[in-house]
Order: structure tokens, then sequence, then C-alpha cells
């Protein structure tokens, strides 16, 4: 009976230390960017009707990462077994159960499982899902008997210290940026190179249809079967649709990235092949950007003049940020030059709402949040 009782407790350790290691990486690559998970889990309700509880994923994501490192510290530690292993059993239940969806459904492309870092399919993170659930089942099976491995105070403090970890963590990169950039935007790479496809990869194919409204009736063609009197202005648009017919062997690591001037041109690869230097500054909106930015805003500004270095809002509000950057104090407008872009582009290129980003020829030389302005102009100053 000890010899099976010693056996039990070698398998319980070992489930015990593989199922916290995985929720600690999970919740720490998840904590480096907690804005993403937000970003995913507003996909989720958009898919499910849900859109109004879109302010509040931010809190929820915050929340989920920190219980997640946790529940995975206190479960190597055994401490408090009977609570986590609830913790942990609800939460694989609503990961299955997500992933699961996914899967099933089609509708959503990756979970952010593992965050933009280690990207799986919907298949990858069900099965996982799924074998850590078995794995979790048996712990929470098993609950009553597992016992913590150092006192009940010290694991104790170890699990209060993890908390304060990860909101310490997840503070200081909503203030900031990542401490790990997962995002094809990161320093180092070219916006222009990411977004070809990679040679020899075969685009997704699409049949696409359009409706049109003729005489009170609805005609439908597609690409190849335009109506013969199609000029006739008697042919009123009513929308364009499209379907995956051929999935692709590969895609562009960026897809939607572009830059339209106020008069309506698109001038992304005009701004991205210039040969000197140049700054984007991302502000998504003015109503979610951090307080402040506006009084470090012109130094900035002052240097790029001074350095003859073209300064580009990139912005989904072009017309109200003209207007504030009027508005500002002690602004110098010469350098400015306003754009329009899509705000799921400019939240995905950059995590802080407002993000500075220099770049010469598309290749990301520097990427900081407003509060790191100094950093702007300390590397806008070293340019050559």
């Amino acid at each position: 009976m000890r010899e099976e009782s010693k056996a039990l407790h070698g398998v319980l350790v070992g489930i015990r230390i593989v199922v916290g290691l995985l929720f600690i990486f999970s919740g720490l690559i998840k904590a480096n960017d907690p804005l993403g998970l937000s970003y995913k889990m507003q996909e989720f309700l958009e898919v499910w009707g849900i859109s109004s509880l879109h302010h509040y994923t931010l809190f929820m994501s915050l929340a989920m990462n920190t219980f997640e490192i946790m529940a995975g510290v206190a479960v190597i530690l055994g401490w408090r077994m009977r609570f986590f292993s609830w913790l942990l059993l609800l939460l694989i239940i609503f990961f299955t159960f997500l992933t699961g969806y996914a899967l099933l459904s089609g509708k959503i492309k990756t979970c952010g499982c593992f965050g933009d870092c280690i990207p799986l399919s919907p298949l990858q993170s069900f099965i996982k899902d799924v074998v850590l659930l078995i794995l979790i089942v048996i712990i929470f099976s098993f609950r009553f008997v597992i016992r913590p491995i150092l006192s009940s105070a010290t694991c104790g403090g170890f699990v209060v210290a993890t908390a304060f970890f990860c909101i310490a963590l997840q503070w200081w990169v909503l203030k900031h940026l990542p401490i790990v950039d997962c995002l094809p935007y990161k320093v180092g790479n070219n916006i222009t190179e990411k977004m070809k496809i990679p040679g020899g990869a075969v685009a997704d194919s699409f049949a696409i249809n359009f409706k049109y409204r003729k005489q009170g009736k609805l005609v439908e063609f597609d690409m190849d079967h335009f109506p013969d009197d199609f000029n006739d202005s008697a042919y009123q648009f009513v929308e364009r649709t499209q379907k995956l017919v051929r999935t692709g062997t590969a895609h562009a690591a960026i897809t939607d990235f572009n830059l339209v001037s106020l008069s309506g041109t698109d001038t992304t690869q005009a701004i991205l092949n210039q040969d000197n230097y140049f700054v984007l500054f991302f502000l998504k909106d003015l109503a979610t950007s951090k307080l402040r930015w506006e009084d470090n805003v012109a130094a900035v500004l002052a240097i790029c003049k001074e350095k003859k270095i073209p300064f580009f809002v990139v912005t989904a509000v072009a017309d109200l940020a003209k207007a504030h950057f009027e508005e500002i104090p002690n602004i110098d407008a010469t350098p400015i030059v306003y754009l329009k872009s899509d705000a799921t582009v400019i939240k995905t290129a950059a995590r802080e709402n407002p993000t500075y980003m220099i770049l010469k020829k598309g290749d990301i030389l520097g990427k900081y949040a407003a509060a790191d302005y100094k950093k702007v102009i300390s590397k806008l100053k070293q340019l050559q």
C-alpha cells in the first residue's frame, strides 16, 4: 500500500508540475500583452452579438491573466487545493468551450491561448485544452490528499507575491509597450516586406459576387459575368460579397496596413518607401488616449523640424485629431501630416494609444509609448 501511495504521489506531483507550468507560461505570455487578450475577447463577443461588454474586456483580461498565473503557482506548491482545483477546473472548462467553439464554428482563426507569441490553430488549441482538462480532472479528484510542499504561510506568501507581480507587470506594459513584441510591427521588421506573401506561397482564392438593383429588381452576378449594359446608370450598387473557395498555403504577416491622406489618396507605399527617416504617431482615438501626451509631443515635433524629419499622425479620427493638435499650445504644426487608417490596424501596430514609431524605407527603427517620449527624442537626436 505504501508503494502504491508513493507511486500515486509521484504521478500527482508530475501532473501538478505540468499543469502549473503550462498555466504560468500561458498567463505570462498574455500578461505581456493584456490588450491583445482584450481584443481577442472582443472578437468572441462580436461573434456572439454581445459587443456591449467591450468596455469590460480589459478588466477581464487583467483578472484572467492574474488568476491563471496564481493558479499555476498554487497547484505546483499544492496550496489550498480544494479552492484552486475548483478554479483550475472552471478555467479549463471555459477555455475548452472557447477553443471548441472556435474549432467547430470556424469564425475565430486563433484562440489566443498563448497570445500572439505562439499562435495555435483552433484544432491545436482544442487538443491542448482537452489534455489539460483530463489532467486537471485527475488533480480535482485527488484534491483532498494533496498537501503543500512548504508551510501554508510560505506557500500563501508565494501566491500573494505572484498576484502583486502580475498586477505590476500588466500595469507596466499598459503604460509602456509589451516587453516582448510578438507582432509583425516589432522593431527590426520591415513593414513593406511583411506585407508580401512568402515566396512560393499560393494566396487564398475567393469567389466575388455583386448585387445591384435595376428597375426595382435585384440583379446578382460574379466578376466574369457582368451584364452587357452594366454601364447603364440604372444599376444601383447594393453589396459586394466574397466567399473563400480555396485556402492559400501562406499569408502575409501584415494584410491590412494602409495610410490614406485627408483627400482620400492611398499613400502607403509612397510613405513607407521614403529614403529619409520619418515618424508615425499612431493615435487610434482621442477618447481612450492617455492623458498628458499633449505636453510632450511639442518637444518631439521640435526635434523633427530641426532635423527635417517628416511627422505623420496616423489616426482613425483624422479630422478630430487635426483640430485637437491645432488647440495644443506651443506646437509648430509645420512637420505634421495627417493620415487616416483603420482603428483595428492602429491598435495592432501600436498597443499603446498613442505610440511613436520611427522608420526609414519601411524599416522599424524604434517604437515607443507616449510615456517614453524622452527615448523618442534621444533616438531622433542620434539619427544622421
